[in-house]
C-alpha cells in the first residue's frame, strides 16, 4: 500500500514539511460535511461542503444517519482534492473536527450502526437526567466531568440506546458493540476498523470522563449502567490516530478535536484568558483557563480544550443551543427569507418599528447560564406593524443576547473581562449581527480573514503533529479581516438587554 508523503517526526517542529504537501481537515458539522484543503503555510486553498438530512421522528428528537455522514465526508475529501488538482499522495495528514456529544453505537463485527445517531440537540433523555438528579448524582457528575446533568451530553444517550433498542444491552455486555462520538465513528471507518479512539476534548463532553484524572470514570459508568468495553481509547488532540485509506493510499490522521475546541485552537487562543465565540448551528463561547480547570458558579461548563504531548489545557464554555439554526428556521421554517445572507439586509432596513420585538429561540431548551431543558421558543412584542424585517432583526439579535449572557457569566466565574471577542462560524459573516454583538458587549469584535476557524483548528492540530508548524508559528499565521467597534448609546443597549431578559423569563419551563 502506498503511503502519503511524510512531513516530519511529529514533534511539533516548524518548517519540516515539503512545499507541495497539504493537510485536509474534515469538518463534520451538525448540518453539513466539509473538507478543507490547507497548504504547508497554513493557507486555506479550498473547501468542499454539502448538507445532509436532519431527521425528527418525534417532537424534541433529532437524529442523523451515520452511514450518510461517513459517505458524504469521504466524498467531500475527494471533491476538494479534485477541485484543486491535488493528488491524494500530496496529502501529508488529515485532521478531524466534529459535532460533539452526538452519539453513535455500532456493531464491532459488521460495522453497522444499531440505531440512527442521536444528535446533541436531542431532548429525549430529559426524564433520565431528572432521575440522575433525584439519585443525588448531580454534584458527583459536576466534580468529575465539569459538566451539568443535561440531555445535551452523550452519557444519557448511550444509556437510552441500551435500554430501548431490543437486545442491545446483552450485545454490549458481550463486547459486540462500540460507542463513539462522530470523530470516533469516522476514525474507526476511515482506518478500516483498526482504531477505536477519540481525543480528550470529545471525551470530556460525554459526561463519563474524569477531566482531572483524565480517564473514564468507573463510578459514573456503574451509575449509568454503561460497560467500559463500549468506550474508545482517549488520546492527545495532536498525535497518532491511525491511517486513513483512500484510493489505496495511506494518510495519517494526526489531529482531532471537538468542533468548538478546534475553533479555539484555530484562533490561536493559547494563553489563559483568551476566548472566542463560534456562530454555527449553536453559539459556543470558550475561554482558555490554562492547565487547571476553573469551577463555574454560573452554570457554565468546565471542559478540556486539548491535550498536547500529555499536557492538558482546560476551558470554560457556554453553549447556546440555537444560534445559526434560528436563521435556518427563518429560511426553512417560516420561509420569510430565501438565503441566510438575506437576513443582514432585512435587519438593516427594519427601521424604528418593532424595537420591542424579541425572539427567544429556545427550540431545544436554553443552554448556559439558564440550563432550562423545558424552555421553548417564543416571539414577544408583536404589533400590527410587525413585519418580516422586525422578526428577522429580532432573531439576529437573539444570538448576540445569548452570547452576552454567557460572557457575563464567564467574567463572574473567572474574574477575567475580555478586551476583545474573536468570532467565527457562518453567522459571523453577518455584519449587522457582529456590530450588534460589539454594541451589546461594549468591546471590539474581531473577525478573522478566514472564518472557517473550526476546520482550520483541525488542520492546525494535524499540522502540529505532522511537523508543519509549532504553536508560535501557527499563531503568527492568523490574521484579522475586520474589527467591529462598539457604537450607540449605552442606555439603549442596556434597555434592549433588559427586554431580552424579561422575554427569557416568560419562556422558562414552558413545556414542563
Amino acid at each position: 500500500m502506498q503511503k502519503a508523503k511524510p512531513t516530519g517526526a511529529g514533534d511539533g517542529g516548524a518548517d519540516r514539511s515539503t512545499a507541495d504537501s497539504y493537510i485536509v481537515a474534515l469538518d463534520q458539522g451538525t448540518t453539513s460535511c466539509r473538507a478543507v484543503l490547507v497548504d504547508s503555510h497554513g493557507a486555506l486553498i479550498g473547501m468542499a461542503q454539502q448538507e445532509f438530512a436532519q431527521h425528527y421522528p418525534q417532537p424534541g428528537w433529532v437524529e442523523h444517519d451515520p452511514l450518510e455522514i461517513l459517505a458524504l465526508q469521504r466524498a467531500m475529501f475527494g471533491r476538494v482534492l479534485e477541485q484543486h488538482g491535488v493528488p491524494v499522495s500530496a496529502v501529508a495528514a488529515v485532521g478531524i473536527a466534529n459535532q460533539r456529544e452526538t452519539t453513535v453505537v455500532w456493531d464491532r463485527h459488521s460495522g453497522q450502526p444499531v440505531h440512527p445517531a442521536i444528535v446533541w440537540q436531542d431532548r429525549r433523555t430529559a426524564p433520565l437526567c431528572e432521575s440522575l438528579r433525584k439519585q443525588g448524582l448531580e454534584d458527583l457528575i459536576r466534580e468529575r466531568t465539569g459538566l451539568v446533568v443535561d440531555a445535551y451530553f452523550s452519557a444519557t444517550k448511550i444509556r437510552w440506546l441500551l435500554d430501548n433498542v431490543p437486545g442491545l444491552r446483552a450485545r454490549a455486555g458481550n463486547g459486540d458493540l462500540l460507542f463513539g462520538t462522530i470523530d470516533t465513528w469516522l476514525i474507526w471507518n476511515l482506518t478500516g476498523g483498526r482504531v477505536h479512539a477519540t481525543d480528550v476534548s470529545n471525551a470530556s463532553r460525554t459526561m463519563l470522563y474524569d477531566i482531572d484524572k483524565q480517564r473514564w470514570d468507573p463510578e459514573l459508568l456503574q451509575a449509568l449502567k454503561i460497560p467500559e468495553a463500549l468506550l474508545p481509547e482517549v488520546r492527545d488532540s495532536a498525535g497518532n490516530f491511525g491511517e486513513m485509506i483512500y484510493d489505496g493510499i495511506s494518510i495519517p490522521i494526526t489531529g482531532v478535536a471537538g468542533d468548538q475546541q478546534a475553533a479555539l485552537f484555530g484562533h490561536a487562543a493559547f494563553e489563559r484568558g483568551m476566548g472566542k465565540s463560534t456562530y454555527g448551528t449553536g453559539c459556543f463561547i470558550l475561554m482558555n483557563t490554562g492547565d487547571r480547570p476553573v469551577v463555574s458558579r454560573s452554570g457554565l461548563l468546565t471542559t478540556m480544550a486539548w491535550r498536547l504531548n500529555g499536557r492538558p489545557c482546560y476551558a470554560l464554555e457556554g453553549s447556546v443551543f440555537i444560534g445559526g439554526a434560528a436563521i435556518q428556521w427563518l429560511r426553512d421554517g417560516l420561509k420569510i427569507i430565501q438565503t441566510a445572507a438575506e437576513s443582514q439586509a432585512l435587519a438593516e432596513c427594519a427601521g424604528d418599528a418593532g424595537e420591542d420585538v424579541v425572539v427567544v429561540p429556545a427550540f431545544a431548551g436554553l443552554g448556559a447560564p439558564y440550563w432550562d431543558m423545558y424552555a421553548r421558543g417564543a416571539i414577544f412584542g408583536l404589533t400590527l406593524d410587525t413585519g418580516r424585517e422586525q422578526i428577522v432583526r429580532a432573531t439576529l439579535r437573539s444570538l448576540a443576547f445569548q452570547v452576552r449572557d454567557v460572557l457575563d457569566a464567564m467574567a463572574a466565574d473567572s474574574g477575567i473581562n475580555l478586551k476583545t471577542l474573536r468570532v467565527d462560524g457562518g453567522a459571523a459573516a453577518n455584519d449587522y449581527l457582529m456590530q450588534f454583538q460589539a454594541d451589546q458587549l461594549d468591546v471590539p469584535v474581531e473577525r478573522p480573514a478566514v472564518i472557517e476557524t473550526t476546520a482550520m483548528g483541525a488542520a492546525g492540530l494535524a499540522g502540529l503533529a505532522a511537523g508543519f508548524w509549532d504553536l508560535k508559528t501557527w499563531s503568527a499565521l492568523q490574521s484579522t479581516e475586520r474589527v467591529f467597534h462598539p457604537a450607540g448609546d449605552a442606555a439603549v443597549r442596556h434597555s434592549r438587554y433588559q427586554c431580552w431578559q424579561k422575554a427569557v423569563q416568560r419562556s422558562a419551563g414552558w413545556s414542563k
